[in-house]
């Protein structure tokens, strides 16, 4: 059987992926931060704050472009999604 084609992606495709991207980005350097100073509250509100709106980005590039991660962290509509490229990684 030969891989389908590549679809096509629109402008908000890579915009979402680039917010994504941003949205970890902060994440990670606050995890870190608060690795060593869990009793900051203020970077622990900024924490969940940034972990709800990459939630909805999240969701948001997955309702229209589908999941995002596999192994039961995204859900797929039918049929199976995992075998349309590109995957968010390749772009």
């Amino acid at each position: 059987m030969e891989p389908e084609a590549a679809k096509a992606c629109d402008a908000r495709y890579y915009e979402l992926l680039e917010e994504l991207q941003a949205l970890d980005f902060v994440l990670v350097e606050l995890n870190l931060y608060l690795d060593t100073h869990p009793g900051d509250y203020q970077s622990i509100e900024q924490y969940n704050k940034f972990s709800q709106e990459r939630m909805r980005v999240a969701h948001e590039f997955q309702q229209l472009y589908g999941p995002l991660m596999n192994f039961g962290h995204a859900f797929s509509k039918y049929p199976w999604q995992w075998s349309e490229a590109p995957w968010p990684w390749q772009v």
